[in-house]
């Protein structure tokens, strides 16, 4: 589990990171339908809106016969799942559904829970809401065994145009088929470069088994996953909010939909990852980020889980030396030999400018971003690019600061957080 210092807390996350959300930008994250009306307009694809029921005229003049496929009613500033109605199917009968735990609901029944919506029954201050109908997601036949009868949902926290972490949210018979975690949903922290699934939260504990399924927790992976990221960074450049929740679904046919939005995200997001949302946070709040491909090349980087026990178990670890021979791929799409030294001192991955110059990976489009380096000649700026080397057979996908390396021996330098797989044996020549 991460350090207590690195874990976010709720008066830290509300001081530093909810004052970043404007009044109007909160207002459309607390509004399902306002949400609908913001994604409609920049193409952030969400599931179809069929009705909005604003007043009691509104639901007795519907025509509810009509609704002959799966579908949900939902009221418009609901929270934490409630007023939540699943509809699975049309029954034979006219005017007779079938819910997601195959109870039925008549005509009547409808009517009555939207009136209930209407008049503030599941609104956060009891205040007055809409209830609106919109179709149903078919849970994607990935999660069929891990899911118990609702759909599954992915939340994502972005900041700064990163997505910064990640958590699959499963229903369970406890939560009754709802992906809400306070219910008993169970929640799987999700590795930001892979989209595979690590660690497991049931309420506040930790487990490794999926309740009621028998899976591990940890090996699945999401669909879609780099559409999903990008999804999520389009969420919140779409609404202004500075730090954002963006809640995906991943529907049979159609693909990932983004059900809601939440400008106060929950932190036991951190549990599930086992991992403080802090340092991540700390890390990309200064980068200037230009545009959603680069903030999924940073996620992918920067926060992507070490799968090492298991790994290193069945490969075994290879032994390097301090100098060794590695292939790094160049602009030109071709692998060029360098030499370069290993060092556990040294955190990331450094390569010379004028070798970068050479390979033609300092191109406009390939800079990330500019880092302040502290060296023996003061405070520098460094470009920091995205590279792939390959090292004894295994690729590295690696973001690195461009320096000034010629007058040492070596143009590349490997640092621990890229070693992790290999033993560094200083005698090996």
């Amino acid at each position: 589990m991460a350090k207590l210092h690195h874990i976010l807390g709720m008066n830290a996350r509300n001081l530093h990171y909810l004052n970043l959300n404007s009044h109007k930008s909160r207002e459309i994250a607390d509004s399902k339908l306002l949400t609908k009306k913001v994604l409609k307009k920049y193409n952030i694809p969400h599931p179809k809106l069929i009705k909005t029921l604003r007043t009691f005229n509104d639901i007795r003049n519907f025509d509810w016969i009509s609704l002959n496929d799966g579908f949900v009613v939902k009221p418009s500033e609901g929270y934490g799942g409630e007023g939540i109605l699943v509809i699975k199917k049309a029954t034979d009968q006219p005017g007779k559904w079938m819910l997601m735990n195959g109870k039925f609901v008549n005509e009547e029944d409808l009517k009555l829970h939207a009136m209930d919506i209407i008049e503030g029954s599941y609104s956060r201050n009891r205040s007055p809401d809409q209830a609106f109908i919109e179709q149903r997601v078919k849970i994607h036949p990935k999660f069929g065994k891990y899911a118990y009868q609702g759909t599954p949902d992915i939340r994502i926290i972005v900041y700064n145009s990163v997505p910064v972490m990640a958590e699959l949210r499963l229903p369970t018979k406890e939560s009754n088929g709802k992906a809400n975690l306070h219910q008993g949903a169970v929640g799987l922290g999700v590795d930001m470069a892979t989209g595979i699934t690590t660690h497991g939260v049931h309420f506040d504990s930790i487990i490794t088994h999926i309740p009621g399924t028998g899976k591990k927790v940890n090996g699945l992976i999401i669909p879609c996953w780099t559409q999903i990221l990008k999804i999520a960074i389009d969420c919140q450049r779409a609404t202004g909010l500075g730090y954002i929740g963006v809640d995906v679904v991943i529907d049979e046919e159609k693909g990932p939909l983004v059900l809601e939005l939440n400008d106060q995200p929950g932190l036991q997001i951190q549990i599930a990852n086992q991992a403080g949302l802090v340092d991540r946070l700390r890390r990309i709040e200064e980068l200037d980020i230009r545009d959603s491909n680069k903030g999924i090349q940073i996620a992918e980087v920067l926060f992507a889980e070490n799968f090492s026990d298991k790994v290193k178990a069945e490969r075994g670890r290879k032994i390097v030396g301090i100098f060794e021979e590695i292939q790094i791929k160049g602009g030109d799409n071709n692998k060029h030999n360098v030499i370069a030294k290993m060092d556990t001192g040294a955190y990331s991955v450094s390569v010379d400018r004028s070798l970068a110059q050479e390979l033609g990976l300092l191109s406009k489009s390939n800079i990330l971003y500019e880092e302040i380096f502290q060296s023996s000649l003061g405070k520098e700026t460094r470009p920091v690019i995205e590279v792939e080397l390959w090292l004894q057979g295994q690729k590295i996908k690696a973001l690195a600061n461009i320096s000034n390396r010629s007058h040492l021996r070596s143009q590349i330098l490997i640092g621990r957080k890229y070693l992790q797989d290999f033993m560094v044996d200083p005698s090996r020549v």
